[in-house]
């Protein structure tokens, strides 16, 4: 459902989803489970890809994609959907948290 709601660009909600789920997933699955990566990963994009994302969300998901893709290659390897994915979003993460903070060009 929260994914869903990220597609529809309703991220608000999906966040607050996100939220809710992502310790129940830990507690039960475990940190490593692979839908508790995926979880936290898609709460990472939602973070960064939300219009109003503040540069404090922004950088909330740049460290959260970080963990995970250590994470990640070291469970699922570097070949994995998975972990190519994960660099992907981590690279639009810097890249919106870079411009974020870059000065206005006049």
């Amino acid at each position: 459902m929260a994914a869903t709601l990220c597609s529809l660009k309703r991220f608000v909600e999906a966040k607050t989803l996100f939220r809710k789920i992502m310790p129940v997933a830990r507690r039960v699955l475990g940190e490593s489970y692979d839908l508790t990566l995926k979880i936290r990963w898609m709460y990472a994009r939602a973070l960064y890809q939300d219009p109003a994302a503040t540069r404090n969300d922004v950088r909330e998901a740049v460290t959260m994609l970080e963990d995970l893709e250590r994470t990640v290659r070291r469970v699922l390897g570097g070949a994995n959907p998975a972990t190519e994915g994960i660099e992907g979003s981590l690279r639009e993460a810097r890249a919106a948290l870079y411009s974020s903070e870059a000065p206005p060009t006049p």
